[in-house]
């Protein structure tokens, strides 16, 4: 079902049950998988793959060019996934070639109106960005991380899974998996126990990961010995793991 007003470029590959409304424009580079909703006024362009089930709202620009100055109009990509919606006037540029030539956005994601995806960003599954929510560029989300409204995260730092990050924060340095951050310049304020919860988690992965983020807190000693604590004191489960090990995965340096 496409509409007489929208311009679709003969280069383009649509799956079946596409949709794409009044006024909306996709490029000859474009493929969008089955049963994806295309709303009016919507701008897709460059090497762009979207996936099955998603529905993209009025206004919305994909697959742009980075806002990098040293971007040469290199046949650099984004590739989004399955069942994502992406609200109003959304911005997703494409990567530059300084990483993999790729923005990634997984899938079952709720990206708000005037979010912004920079270059080389790769988003993880079912995560949250609310309205106006900003990433610069090279960011990496993890799995249901949530970022409220007017969030601003500085390009290369990593929100980890499970992450929530308050709204109206200014992102410098890495948010560890399974935290709340907050603040003008984000502060950590412990494991997101009510989100958790929510998502099923058990009391003891809980106590657990406590635990370990009071132990990579402590001032007093250095992180590299708190981690090793940490592994050595606390039981070895998955999120656990995944908590440390995400500490000493940083190069900008974790919110402590």
């Amino acid at each position: 079902m496409i509409h007489p007003t929208a311009i679709v470029h003969k280069g383009a590959e649509l799956g079946t049950g596409v949709e794409i409304g009044a006024y909306s424009i996709i490029g000859p580079e474009v493929v969008i998988g089955d049963n994806t909703v295309i709303m009016h006024h919507v701008v897709i362009e460059g090497h762009t793959s979207l996936g099955k089930g998603n529905v993209i709202h009025p206004f919305s620009y994909i697959g742009g060019p980075p806002q990098d100055i040293t971007y040469k109009g290199e046949a650099t990509k984004v590739v989004i996934g399955d069942h994502n919606i992406i609200r109003e006037y959304v911005t997703i540029n494409r990567a530059t070639t300084k990483e993999n030539w790729v923005t990634v956005v997984g899938n079952h994601n709720y990206i708000m109106a005037y979010a912004h995806i920079a270059h080389d960003c790769v988003l993880g599954d079912r995560v949250i960005m609310a309205n106006v929510a900003t990433l610069a560029g090279h960011i990496r989300v993890g799995n249901y991380a949530v970022l409220g409204g007017l969030v601003a995260v500085h390009q290369f730092v990593r929100i980890g899974a499970y992450a929530f990050v308050g709204g109206k924060t200014g992102v410098d340095r890495d948010i560890p998996p399974f935290t709340i951050a907050a603040g003008p310049r984000a502060q950590l304020y412990g494991i997101n126990r009510r989100g958790l919860i929510r998502m099923g988690f058990k009391q003891e992965v809980l106590e657990a990961l406590k635990k370990a983020y009071r132990l990579v807190s402590k001032r007093e000693i250095r992180l590299v010995e708190a981690i090793q604590r940490a592994r050595e004191e606390l039981p070895d489960i998955p999120e656990v793991r995944m908590f440390l090990d995400f500490y000493e995965g940083s190069k900008r340096g974790v919110l402590r």
